[in-house]
Formats: structure tokens, C-alpha cells, sequence
């Protein structure tokens, strides 16, 4: 009795897919059922992003802050704290190596993305940009007029999805390199203000809060650091703890340069404003240096691009005309 009630519940489902699959074929081709199959695996990836994005309520926004710097310490206090994304995938996305979740971390707080969750985003954009370079590459082959050799299509999607697992990772390099370039730069003029405010009565911890509130206003990376200096310093944290993970955080040897002058002045017990005035005058220098390198370089680039769009140009005017006259007594004497 149960076979019997099976089979014909059996047979009316492969008849609905057949038919399914013959209107598939009919409406866009041979390759219409996976056309189907890959609009439906996209349509649940999106409606199931926002759940994965989805951020947990933090218990501190039910309370109001009169005095707004008060609201701003404690969300630069707060904001290694996991927000909750993607808390269900961590297991997949984050590696289960104790150093290699550490690098991951370190790399990405050198870019500017400090949240505890930043791991698992970046393992998914690197797994998400992946799979949908991978899935273009499949549907663009398909849908090629002459159907191409399955090993030149496996190449071409292989490659794709290579490139979209990198760029994620092309993306965190890039912003590193462009955000210690930025720190380099405006490190200087920092060390100026500290000094000046050092000198004029304010101790190291002032001198830092106050050089982060003036700076603010350019929007450089190195201001946001030295606020939450300062921010950490206000909280009770241990002053040599603090240098080191801002020199560990920004990831330039200037930056470790200064927290070793500093800690070494606090250990020996010397004069804090005698050895910036020294290490000031050091990074105007080579702040000066690094431009005369960048204008001896200029020359030689410009000497390249030159040599690539003017000389061949200019040898096409120059020889053109004489070639074309040989050439056209070498026919005529062949015709002759």
C-alpha cells in the first residue's frame, strides 16, 4: 500500500521537473536550467545577507550622554568590541590558528578597519568575491554563441575566481600603503605641535590630546591614533602599553622610532621636551629628504614616458617618407 501511494507522487514530481526543465530549454536555450539554478542560488545569497549583517543592539545606546566628548571616548573605547556580525559563521570564517587570527587582526588595524568582526567580513569578501567571479565566469562562458572547449572555459573561470578571491587582499594592502603614507606625512608637523605644547607647560599625555584635537580638522589617519592615545591614557592604561600598540597599530618606523624615544626617556628619567626638539629636527629632515628623492626620481620617469610617446612618433615622420620611396623603387624595378 505505501509503494503503491509512492510511485505515482514519484512520477507526478519527475514529470513537473521534466516539463520544467523542457520550458527552461525552450525559453533560453540549453543552458537555461543552470541560468535557473544560478539566479536561484543568487536570490538566496541576498536574502540571506542582511541576516548575516545583521548588528547586534548594544546595551550602552539605551543611555544618553549630555556631555558629547563623554559619548566620543567611550565609543573609541568600545571599538575593538565585537559588534555581532556574522557571529553564526565565525567558526568558517575565521581561522582557527591563534597566530593567524592575530596577523589577520594586526593587517587589518594597520588599514584602518579595527572591529573585532573585521576578520570574519574580510574572510567573507575574500570567499564571496571568489565564488561570484567564479559564477560570471561560468554563466559568460555559457553564454559564448560557439560553444567553446571545456578546458579553455575551466581556465577562464579558474582565473576569474582567482582574481575576485585577491582583490579583498589587494584592497587591504592598498589602503595600508596609502594610510602610512598619510601617517608619514603629517608625522612631522606633530611632532612640531607636541613640542611646542610640551614646552609651553602641558605634560606628554596633554600635549598628544591636544595635537589629536588640532589635527582633527585635516582628517588624516594620525589624528584618529592620537585620539585614542589620549582616550586610553584618560582610562588608566598602562603608558608604555599604550605607545607600544600605537606604534604596532600605524606600522611606521618613525611612529616606532618616537614610542622608543619616549619610553626610554620615562625609563631614564631624562628630559621629554630636550629629546623631541631632537627627534623633531631628525623628521624634518628626512621629510625634506624623501621630497628631494621624489624630485630626483621625476626626471628619470619622465625621461621614460618621453622615450615611449615621442620617439617612435618622431622616427615615423623622419624615416617614413625614405621607406616608402624604396619600397616603391624596389617594385618598380621588379615590374621592369
Amino acid at each position: 500500500m505505501f509503494t503503491a501511494q509512492t510511485e505515482p507522487a514519484t512520477g507526478v514530481a519527475t514529470e513537473i521537473f521534466s516539463n520544467l526543465w523542457t520550458t527552461l530549454e525552450n525559453a533560453y536555450g540549453p543552458a537555461g536550467p543552470f541560468y535557473a539554478v544560478a539566479a536561484l542560488g543568487m536570490l538566496l545569497a541576498l536574502i540571506s545577507l542582511p541576516f548575516l549583517l545583521r548588528k547586534e543592539k548594544d546595551p550602552l545606546d539605551r543611555f544618553s550622554f549630555k556631555d558629547e566628548r563623554l559619548e566620543d571616548d567611550l565609543i573609541r573605547l568600545r571599538s575593538s568590541v565585537d559588534d555581532g556580525r556574522m557571529q553564526g559563521l565565525a567558526p568558517l570564517l575565521e581561522p582557527t590558528d591563534e597566530e593567524e587570527l592575530s596577523s589577520t587582526r594586526k593587517e587589518l588595524r594597520s588599514a584602518g578597519y579595527r572591529g573585532e568582526s573585521a576578520v570574519r567580513i574580510y574572510a567573507f569578501a575574500r570567499a564571496a568575491g571568489g565564488l561570484g567571479a567564479l559564477l560570471f565566469g561560468v554563466i559568460f562562458t555559457l553564454l559564448i554563441p560557439n560553444e567553446p572547449d571545456i578546458v579553455i572555459s575551466a581556465a577562464i573561470s579558474a582565473l576569474l575566481g582567482l582574481a575576485g578571491y585577491f582583490v579583498p587582499v589587494y584592497w587591504v594592502k592598498r589602503q595600508t600603503s596609502v594610510r602610512r603614507e598619510e601617517i608619514q606625512n603629517a608625522f612631522p608637523d606633530s611632532m612640531d605641535m607636541m613640542l611646542v605644547c610640551i614646552e609651553g607647560g602641558q605634560s606628554l599625555d596633554q600635549a598628544m590630546a591636544r595635537v589629536g584635537q588640532e589635527m582633527k580638522a585635516s582628517g588624516t589617519p594620525l589624528a584618529e591614533e592620537l585620539e585614542q592615545v589620549s582616550t586610553e591614557f584618560r582610562a588608566g592604561k598602562d603608558r608604555t602599553t599604550v605607545l607600544r600598540d600605537l606604534a604596532e597599530r600605524c606600522n611606521v618606523h618613525d611612529i616606532s622610532s618616537f614610542v622608543t624615544v619616549l619610553i626610554q626617556s620615562q625609563t631614564f628619567g631624562t628630559s621629554v621636551s630636550q629629546a623631541l626638539r631632537v627627534y623633531a629636527s631628525e623628521m624634518r629632515d628626512k621629510r625634506l629628504m624623501r621630497a628631494e628623492e621624489k624630485a630626483n626620481i621625476l626626471p628619470t620617469k619622465l625621461t621614460l614616458g618621453t622615450m615611449l610617446f615621442t620617439v617612435p612618433p618622431l622616427i615615423l615622420i623622419l624615416i617614413g617618407p625614405s621607406v616608402i620611396e624604396i619600397l616603391r623603387s624596389i617594385s618598380q624595378m621588379a615590374g621592369g
